[in-house]
């Protein structure tokens, strides 16, 4: 296998999922289809064959990694203690990928709709566009919460701005970043060490790997899903009832 067909998956596992409203158990393991919704996205970076699985725990971590030594034991899970933010997380799975050269996805452990076909294609997009990373972004009507992607005039993206970071007019966009990526591996660990936390939450947030590929003219990527319920995440018991009932009716 070579480096340009290598795959490897970290998954984000790590969040309290305050407004869940029950301390006692980490947000992913909430279930949707009879399986906790981590579950359903480390099958998902089976079915992409993935050589390196790695999930990033921390809030009520026992119950993520005993279930997952259970159904996936060949996963690896890896603690975010404390949790400084999204590029933090990311970088806790730094020691697993020592030597690998390769492309890395990132995906969230709460956002189990995600399809092997919208992956796959956004696989192949990245590879085919030769980016060092590529983004999956969906328009929503509602895109409060998420992050926005900002265009120039020709289309190409030129900035993530984060909600509680953006303008008024930022805020009017309804694209949104997905927080789901494809990266060429040691390409963002480069980045990575250039990350800090200069923005109102003070963490390091992963989307500011991307101003240091702008600023290095690396090619950035980004390919929109067809079906934004697909990347809908859960903060809430009335998102997970939305999950739930996308879930059902397919």
């Amino acid at each position: 296998m070579t480096a340009d067909e290598r795959l490897a998956v970290v998954i984000m596992a790590a969040g309290k999922g305050t407004r869940m409203k029950n301390p006692n158990k980490a947000k992913v393991m909430y279930t949707v289809a009879g399986k906790p919704m981590v579950e359903h996205v480390v099958d998902l970076a089976s079915r992409l064959h993935s050589s390196r699985t790695m999930v990033i725990v921390g809030w009520q971590k026992q119950s993520i990694i005993e279930h997952l030594a259970r159904t996936h034991p060949g996963v690896l899970c890896v603690e975010q203690n404390p949790q400084l933010g999204t590029a933090h997380a990311v970088m806790q799975a730094g020691p697993a990928l020592q030597g690998y050269d390769g492309d890395l996805i990132v995906l969230s452990g709460d956002v189990p709709l995600l399809s092997y076909g919208t992956m796959a294609g956004m696989i192949e997009f990245h590879r085919r566009g030769k980016g060092v990373a590529t983004v999956l972004t969906a328009v929503l009507p509602d895109p409060t919460g998420y992050g926005r992607i900002i265009r120039d005039g020709s289309g190409q993206v030129i900035a993530i701005v984060e909600q509680k970071d953006a303008t008024p007019s930022q805020r009017d966009v309804k694209e949104i970043n997905s927080g789901i990526y494809v990266f060429r591996s040691l390409r963002l660990f480069e980045a990575l060490q250039h990350v800090t936390p200069e923005n109102a939450q003070k963490e390091y947030y992963l989307t500011d790997v991307f101003g240091y590929f702008w600023r290095n003219k690396l090619p950035v990527l980004a390919v929109p899903t067809i079906d934004p319920r697909e990347v809908q995440g859960v903060n809430t018991l009335a998102q997970l009832e939305e999950i739930r009932s996308v879930m059902e009716s397919r």
